[in-house]
């Protein structure tokens, strides 16, 4: 009798610990990255377009997966020759098509509905070679319709890119990042 209670407590239950399982697809559309990177004479911001990208999450039990893609010739400075140098000797687009964030885990709290706060922790993979990272996020879940913000830094010059300095115009070794994808939640 026991087992019984058991068994229907466990069928009563399961169908909501299942739907705290989500899938988060990213549009890339109307998602972004923005970058801005600082030198002795200007700062230089930018655009990314996103490829792709979709985020399997459990909120019941900080489980995380997936993957968001950059295409790196999509940089944008509103400057073609800057572009062109970019492309070509710092993020090797005949080389690296792509940068990618892969996420592993996460802290804090995913509400159902409203703003979170959250740390991600994963993978950003630049250049082909992959580097640990921590993200705060900002989420936003709207009945089906979700946005995760963050704003982070880059150390590219740490992590084997060149520096585009020359002369006397001088860039920063580090690189501020802001992500905004925009999106759709299903169970």
């Amino acid at each position: 009798m026991k087992s019984l209670a058991v068994v229907a407590l466990a069928l009563i239950f399961a169908p909501a610990a299942l739907a705290q399982h989500q899938t988060f697809a990213v549009n890339p559309d109307t998602s972004e990255v923005k970058m801005k990177l600082n030198t002795t004479h200007e700062v230089v911001n930018g655009t990314f377009h996103i490829q792709s990208g979709s985020i399997n999450f459990d909120r019941t039990a900080s489980h995380i997966s997936g993957i968001v893609i950059v295409a790196t010739g999509s940089g944008k400075t509103g400057n073609d020759s800057r572009d062109k140098k970019m492309y070509k000797d710092i993020l090797k687009v005949d080389q690296f098509a792509t940068v990618s964030f892969a996420p592993k885990a996460y802290n804090g709290t995913i509400a159902a509905s409203g703003d979170s706060a959250i740390q991600v922790s994963g993978v950003f993979t630049l250049l082909g070679t992959a580097h640990d990272l921590t993200i705060p996020m900002q989420i936003h879940m709207d009945g089906s319709k979700a946005t995760a913000r963050a704003q982070f830094v880059v150390p590219y010059v740490q992590w084997g890119l060149k520096n585009p300095s020359f002369m006397f115009w001088k860039a920063e070794n580090d690189v501020a990042i802001d992500l905004n994808l925009v999106g759709q939640v299903s169970n």
